[in-house]
């Protein structure tokens, strides 16, 4: 299902650039704005319940504080995350979302991967794309299912050399790569760096902290060709410029 002829685009933790991150709403709005699908971080509750959150703590993102790996599930839902939005659970996301649209889970938390794979079963396998800059995370998650999509998160140059051996190990799909590597290694060292996974049969997700970075220097435009799925906080913004400048 992620083999398309055209470039996918997923609203980053939802459509968060307008709604709060990691939400129902946010992801029903990427959803209503035409992205493909979305983009979700998950962790495991002190009461074993698999929720949808990017920090380790809700502090950030919530009206309490604590470690949601030391709380229930009833107690995290107390929380609102803006909007009057509460924490969900992996299960409220599918629950939630048209069948086809496309959901991409970032495994925060090692602990979460069995429960995560019983739901990827039991939940159209064939529209998720399993991600993790966890390595040992992956390898856990491959214990109990070996045909589900699946991209390495690059966070650092030292993962690079390890690339060819992980897609064998992992029959990974995908190499998803933060477009801060071109402010960070320089635009052509980047170029190279995809030109290179593209020659192992690994095909790219490019995603962000900055949406900017897709859209300075013409970035994207330089990079065409070489991507199959985007990762966008704007969702409505990335759709109208890959419109603009021929984006299949």
């Amino acid at each position: 299902m992620w083999d398309r002829d055209r470039v996918i685009v997923l609203g980053h933790r939802g459509y968060m650039s307008k709604f709060p991150e990691n939400s129902i709403l946010a992801f029903r709005k990427a959803i209503e704005a035409g992205a493909d699908g979305i983009e979700l971080d998950v962790w495991l509750t002190g009461d074993g319940k698999v929720i949808v959150m990017h920090d380790g703590t809700i502090d950030r993102t919530s009206n309490m504080k604590g470690r949601q790996k030391e709380m229930t599930l009833e107690e995290l839902k107390k929380a609102d995350i803006g909007m009057g939005e509460r924490i969900p659970t992996l299960e409220e996301v599918f629950e939630a979302l048209p069948e086809d649209a496309f959901i991409n889970i970032e495994l925060k938390d090692k602990d979460a991967v069995e429960k995560v794979a019983e739901m990827v079963k039991a939940n159209n396998p064939d529209r998720v794309m399993i991600s993790s800059f966890d390595i040992d995370a992956l390898r856990e998650y491959r214990k109990h299912d070996r045909e589900t999509t699946m991209g390495l998160l690059i966070g650092g140059e030292e993962v690079i050399p390890l690339i060819p051996k992980l897609k064998e190990e992992l029959n990974l799909w995908s190499i998803n790569v933060p477009m801060e590597a071109i402010p960070l290694l320089g635009f052509e060292k980047t170029l190279q760096a995809l030109h290179w996974a593209r020659s192992l049969g690994l095909k790219v997700v490019l995603w962000t902290g900055n949406d900017e970075l897709f859209y300075q220097n013409d970035n994207l435009i330089k990079l065409k060709g070489l991507f199959e799925v985007i990762i966008a906080n704007n969702v409505e913004r990335m759709l109208s410029y890959l419109k603009e400048h021929g984006f299949k």
